[in-house]
This record gives structure tokens, C-alpha cells and sequence, in this order.
């Protein structure tokens, strides 16, 4: 099964991304991330949709989304031609010595401390998702004692707008 990122333009309104998470489980389609925030436009969101599946799947939930009156326009985010983030908050358990090469290992990963307790920090880190699961795996043996991510978010490189 194949990992395909979608991004989907939809009016901002209540019950729009019900009507669309719920367009995947009536289908039996799972999601594996999904972020959506309204745009510079307030009447509009946008939505990154993370799926598995194959090139039918694909073409199935392309389909249907674009049934749905709300959704504006639907776009296949290839990962060469756009520019794909996540955001991860780990609190990390640091005492002693250990803090110090917590902070070593933040700054390689152009990771930012952003709170700091006697016994924990946490540690805000932006980028691939391979970057992040590189730096949890690094931080994994100081005791990560909580953990939150973002989904995917994603846009098009270059000068072509989605509308």
C-alpha cells in the first residue's frame, strides 16, 4: 500500500470536515493524518489528508471528495513538488548531565526547547518525517515521557496557487 498526501480546498463552515472524515469511514478508509486550518481567506479551509492505499483507493476518494458541494478543489501532493511538514512536542525527562546533551542534540535537529522543569523539557521540533522520528529515536534513551504531533501539513513549491 502506497502513502499519498491530498490536499483538499473546502468552504469553512460547521460540519465540513465531518461530512468529509466521515465520507472516509462509511468506506472503510482510514486516515492516517489529517490537519485542516482555515486559510488567509476565512471563508475557506484546507485540508491535508494522509491515506493508504493503491492507485484505485486513490482515484475512489478523489472521486468522492469531489461530490461533496463544500470541497473547492482537490490536489495530489507529490513529494517533490511540495513542501511537507510536520511539528512534534516531546517532553523529554532531563536531569543532570543529560540535559546538556538534550540541548546538543535539539540544536543538530534545529529543534527549540520550549519549556523547561527541574526534572523535563520539552522539546518543539519541525521538519520531515523522517527528521522527527530520527531525533525521538535520539531521545528515546533520556525517557520521553510524553509525546504529541501534528499531522502532515503540505504546499505546492513555486509560484502556482491552489484555488
Amino acid at each position: 500500500m502506497e502513502r499519498y498526501v491530498l490536499s483538499v480546498l473546502v468552504e469553512n463552515h460547521a460540519g465540513v470536515l465531518s461530512r468529509i472524515s466521515g465520507l472516509f469511514s462509511r468506506r472503510g478508509y482510514n486516515i492516517d493524518s489529517l490537519t485542516v486550518c482555515e486559510t488567509h481567506n476565512p471563508e475557506q479551509s484546507r485540508m491535508t489528508i494522509v491515506v493508504r492505499g493503491d492507485q484505485y483507493i486513490l482515484e475512489q476518494i478523489e472521486k468522492q471528495l469531489s461530490k461533496l458541494v463544500e470541497v473547492i478543489s482537490i490536489s495530489r501532493c507529490d513529494s517533490s513538488r511540495t513542501c511537507q511538514r510536520e511539528m512534534a512536542l516531546i517532553k523529554v525527562h532531563a536531569e543532570g548531565e543529560s540535559r546538556a546533551v538534550i540541548i546538543e542534540t535539539c540544536n543538530i535537529f534545529r529543534a527549540h526547547i520550549v519549556d523547561v522543569d527541574v526534572s523535563s523539557v520539552i522539546v518543539e521540533a519541525t521538519g520531515s518525517e523522517d527528521k522527527l522520528s530520527s531525533l525521538i529515536r535520539l531521545l528515546e534513551p533520556f525517557g520521553i515521557l510524553e509525546l504529541v504531533k501534528t499531522g502532515l501539513t503540505a504546499m505546492g513549491r513555486g509560484s502556482e496557487v491552489m484555488q
